[in-house]
């Protein structure tokens, strides 16, 4: 595979060509500027018949051109790097039509630059210990449109979240936003996504509710179709915004 701009495809074996039903396998690109790193998670997820890593990235500002030739639909993306870090990376690229799904990779398990990663639409994170059959379950549910966040996690950001905001005086425009948002809703998608906000899980949220887990699985799918946001998190960091939990 050539390299592209300072983009380098894989070395060596780094995936299959599918499953057994023929599903093409999903398309991983690495960017982070340790070449231990990058070489370490291609062979986590090099063999695998279902994933396939496209190539690798050494700076945020390598990841468009990296993107255009290798048409990943995951990115594994550092956070800290020297030239273009991976938020500002996430951020742009978020922002284009139809962008590849973003795992932010970080030392850190709750910090504002993690928080930042999720509100501009990154999946989740992984921390870079994460044992590496955790790291493939992660791909492929970033990969099959599901968040890679527990709700303890989930728990865990909104409350570092919440200790670290500032009292702003004043009107407070994230505030003012999350409110115009969220009072679009129907009573029963404001409950649900309230319920998100306190780091429920489906089956709690149902439990709760007194709906089935189809039922709450599908109210979560329209809230983050009415509000125009990627996974879960993302609506509890909405909820909170708001100060409804």
């Amino acid at each position: 595979m050539a390299a592209v701009a300072g983009v380098t495809g894989p070395t060596g074996p780094t995936g299959g060509a599918g499953t057994e039903s023929g599903t093409p396998p999903v398309r991983v690109l690495i960017v982070d500027d340790d070449a231990l790193v990058r070489a370490g998670l291609s062979m986590i997820l090099g063999g695998l018949p279902d994933l396939l890593v496209v190539g690798e990235a050494a700076d945020g500002g390598e990841v468009p051109a990296a993107v255009a030739a290798y048409a990943p639909d995951v990115v594994l993306m550092d956070i800290r790097m020297p030239r273009v870090d991976g938020l500002t990376a996430t951020e742009a690229l978020r922002a284009q039509p139809h962008p590849p799904e973003v795992l932010v990779l970080t030392t850190f398990d709750a910090d504002e630059q993690v928080l930042r990663a999720l509100r501009a639409g990154a999946a989740g994170f992984l921390l870079k210990d994460t044992p590496p059959a955790n790291i493939v379950h992660a791909v492929r549910r970033v990969a099959a449109g599901e968040a890679t966040l527990s709700p303890t996690v989930t728990r865990t950001l909104i409350d570092h979240v919440t200790a670290a905001a500032p009292a702003l005086a004043g009107p407070d425009p994230r505030r003012e936003r999350a409110l115009r948002l969220l009072g679009g809703l129907s009573e029963r998608e404001r409950q649900v996504a309230v319920a998100l906000g306190r780091g429920r899980t489906n089956a709690e949220i149902a439990g709760e509710l007194f709906m089935s887990v189809a039922t709450v699985k599908a109210y979560v799918s329209r809230l983050l179709t009415r509000l125009d946001l990627n996974n879960r998190v993302q609506v509890a960091l909405l909820v909170h915004d708001a100060d409804l939990v």
